[in-house]
C-alpha cells in the first residue's frame, strides 16, 4: 500500500500507517526531517524543484530522479506501506505515487491507475515531466502521460490530504 501526503502531515502519516520506508521528493534545500522508526537506507531523497520545463536555477525532475525512485520502489520490501511526500502532496509525491504503482504492477492499465488516484486524490496534479520520463523509462510508450493528461489538473488546493493508494 502507498500513502501519499505533503510535508506537514509526514510524521503523522508515518506514525498512523506504521511505515518504515519513506520517499521524499522536495527542493534540494528544504529541510526535512526523518521520521522516528525509518532507517536512513529506508528514506528516499529526491532534490529537485517542481517544474516541468527547464528554468534558469532551478533543477527539474531527470532521468538520474526517476531511476533513483524505480531502484528504491523495487527494493522495497512491501510488508508495511510506503510513504511518499513532497512539499504540497499534489505534484512530485502524485507523480511518484502514481509512478510507483505502474512499475510494481505491470499488468494495471495506466489509465485505470490514473483514475484511482483522481478518485483518491481531488487536488493531484502529478509533475508531467517526471510522469513522461517514467513513461520513457518503463518503455509504456505514451500510455502513462496519455493517462494523467487524461484526468487534468486537480482541484485547487494549499496542500493535498494524505491519501492511500493501492497496487492492485
Amino acid at each position: 500500500m502507498l500513502y501519499v501526503c505533503p510535508l506537514s502531515q509526514l510524521a503523522r502519516v508515518v506514525s498512523m500507517t506504521g511505515a518504515r520506508h519513506v520517499v521524499t521528493l522536495i527542493n534540494a534545500d528544504t529541510p526535512v526531517k526523518r521520521p522516528a522508526g525509518v532507517a536512513p537506507d529506508d528514506h528516499l531523497f529526491l532534490g529537485f524543484n517542481d517544474i516541468v520545463s527547464d528554468e534558469p536555477g532551478l533543477t527539474p525532475p531527470g532521468a538520474e530522479h526517476v531511476d533513483r525512485l524505480l531502484g528504491f520502489v523495487g527494493r522495497w520490501p512491501r510488508e508495511k506501506p510506503l510513504v511518499i511526500h513532497c512539499f504540497a502532496g499534489i505534484s512530485r509525491s502524485t507523480a511518484a505515487a502514481y509512478i510507483t504503482a505502474c512499475a510494481l504492477s505491470p499488468q494495471r492499465d495506466e489509465a485505470a491507475v490514473a483514475q484511482a488516484l483522481r478518485q483518491a486524490a481531488p487536488s493531484a496534479t502529478p509533475n508531467a515531466r517526471l510522469v513522461a520520463l517514467a513513461d520513457a523509462r518503463l518503455g509504456r510508450q505514451g500510455r502513462m502521460t496519455a493517462a494523467i493528461a487524461a484526468i487534468g489538473r486537480g482541484r485547487d488546493a494549499f496542500e493535498g490530504n494524505p491519501f492511500r493508494l493501492a497496487l492492485a
